[in-house]
């Protein structure tokens, strides 16, 4: 059995998106040096749409745009041409103060290095996003037991990413990610650094997030990786070049 089709693009390169989509991307493209001898078009005419409760994987090797694209859905960045809209908003022309709140209300980011503070513990490295959101102690201290529990880690709050397995260190990013519930989990490359045992369960509690109605965006350029979330979407020289749902186990 397939999942529900992906969007279909128009005569024009657009994707009818239509009303309710989360990420909505209509013909971006990201332009380094722009009219120079050494232009980069690291993106070129993009148009995506993205559901509530997606599970996506966007999939390239090395120079296929995939990490570009990751900076611009996550409000790392913006598009030198085209829009995107994120729950609504256009977000492809503010300003980086606007959008570093935007990005912090909406998206939990988990990358291939974890990004742990070493001298922190696991408890305090979940709840530094949550002090930077100006939440109080007593509620950030509640999400971020919460987040470590969730992810089996509740024996390990006290201890410090070098006391801990990648795994273990990778569990804790996770928890990080989820604490504040951001409706938007962009993993980057989550298994890159791990054994095949700890990728699996990564990729598990990546599931189980999903399944709980948060939308994940996967970036990898591992096919195999890809496989595990229910749409595929394929770069290659800056282009998508293939957008096609995941036959789900036992389907015809």
């Amino acid at each position: 059995m397939f999942g529900k089709k992906a969007p279909q693009a128009d005569t024009a390169g657009q994707v009818s998106a239509g009303p309710g989509f989360l990420i909505d991307v209509q013909q971006i493209s990201k332009i380094y040096n722009e009219g120079r001898e050494n232009e980069v078009r690291a993106l070129d005419n993009v148009s995506l749409a993205v559901e509530n409760g997606e599970f996506l994987c966007i999939l390239g090797q090395s120079g296929s745009g995939k990490s570009t694209l990751m900076n611009i859905l996550g409000c790392l960045d913006i598009p030198t041409y085209g829009t995107y809209h994120l729950n609504g908003q256009a977000v492809s022309d503010m300003k980086p103060s606007v959008l570093s709140g935007i990005r912090n209300r909406e998206i939990g980011f988990i990358f291939q290095g974890f990004n742990l503070i070493p001298a922190l513990t696991a408890l305090e490295n979940v709840e530094l996003p949550l002090i930077y959101r100006g939440m109080g102690r007593e509620e950030r201290r509640r999400l971020a037991v919460d987040a470590l529990v969730s992810v089996g880690l509740e024996k390990r709050m006290d201890h410090r990413p070098g006391e801990m397995s990648g795994g273990q260190q990778q569990r804790v990013a996770i928890a990080r990610a989820v604490a504040a519930k951001p409706p938007i989990i962009m993993a980057d490359e989550p298994t890159g650094n791990l054994d095949s045992a700890s990728g699996k369960e990564i990729m598990e509690q990546l599931k189980v997030l999903n399944a709980q109605g948060t939308s994940v965006i996967l970036i990898t350029h591992d096919n195999h990786l890809a496989l595990m979330a229910k749409r595929i979407v394929t770069l290659q020289d800056g282009r998508i070049i293939s957008d096609e749902p995941v036959r789900e186990e036992g389907g015809a």
